[in-house]
């Protein structure tokens, strides 16, 4: 697995901890992961369709730009 490290608000360290504390996750990277990975399940035909435009867009780009 890979670390990486989080900044958070208070209020939000404060709620993680409290999910923790109530038994809702074993630990706090427990929470993060379940939490990024909802994300990504929530958006991932979005980021999909956001990287495929942005690829369009940057090859069309190429193109136009060699034929000059």
């Amino acid at each position: 697995m890979k670390t990486m490290q989080l900044e958070l608000p208070e209020k939000m360290a404060g709620e993680i901890d409290e999910l923790v504390h109530d038994g809702w996750f074993q630990n706090k990277n427990e929470v993060l992961r379940a939490a990024v990975a909802e994300f990504i399940q929530r958006h991932r035909f979005e980021l999909i369709e956001k990287f495929q435009r942005d690829d369009i867009a940057w090859a069309t780009g190429q193109k136009g730009a060699a034929g000059k």
